[in-house]
């Protein structure tokens, strides 16, 4: 039997024994247990009278969820991508960094991100309607571990490039370089990334509220 299993049965076991939860969690710590395995074999739990104990629901991994999520975090990856990527180009064409040079904008660029967004942004909508769609009927599959995995996997990357973003703004403010073309380029990131963050920041906080 694994450790966990042992934690989980014992824990159990001692509930139906009657004993409370501060015994049973005295009794862990004196046998080594760690403090946060002690307080997830307690919260497994249901804090009722009730003989037997009754579990709480867990969150739970489903290969189905898997491909949808995966398949959405794709199709939401491509779309800020993209989104970002024609901003730069539009901004290069309509305002030009120095007159004489090269236009820092290609039209084949353009054209690809165009087909992009056709393609990855109604599938990501589309997903996303489908996704609230469903946990509306079924609240449970917000305990969905794979759900919370590629949320907090969005939440990082949206982080990372906001911090990025300030640091070149730092950067081009120290050096000089925080011309228009640049300060608009880095709010174009900044509201592609900060939306991205916001709205999965609401969703694994509902999340992790639900269970």
């Amino acid at each position: 039997m694994k450790p966990a299993e042992q934690l989980a049965q014992f824990t159990r076991e001692a509930l139906i024994e009657g004993q409370s939860r501060a015994e049973i969690a005295s009794a862990l710590r004196t046998a080594g247990w760690a403090e946060t395995e002690v307080h997830d074999a307690l919260s497994a739990w249901a804090e009722t009278d009730h003989i037997p104990p009754v579990p709480r629901p867990r969150p739970y991994v489903s290969a189905k969820e898997a491909f949808f999520y995966a398949l959405m975090f794709v199709a939401l990856g491509m779309t800020a991508w993209n989104i970002v990527d024609l901003g730069v180009d539009l901004i290069n064409r309509w305002i030009p960094e120095t007159e004489g040079l090269r236009p820092g904008y290609s039209t084949s660029s353009m054209r690809w991100s165009i087909a992009a967004l056709i393609v990855f942004f109604p599938l990501f909508l589309l997903m996303q309607r489908s996704e609230t769609r469903a946990l509306t009927r079924d609240p449970s599959r917000k305990r969905s571990a794979v759900r919370k995995w590629f949320g907090y996997i969005a939440l990082f990357f949206s982080a990372i490039t906001l911090l990025g973003d300030l640091l070149g703004a730092i950067y081009a403010l120290l050096s000089g370089d925080l011309t228009l073309q640049f300060i608009l380029k880095l709010l174009l990131v900044a509201a592609v990334s900060g939306t991205i963050f916001g709205y999965f920041q609401i969703a694994m906080k509902d999340a992790e509220n639900d269970g």
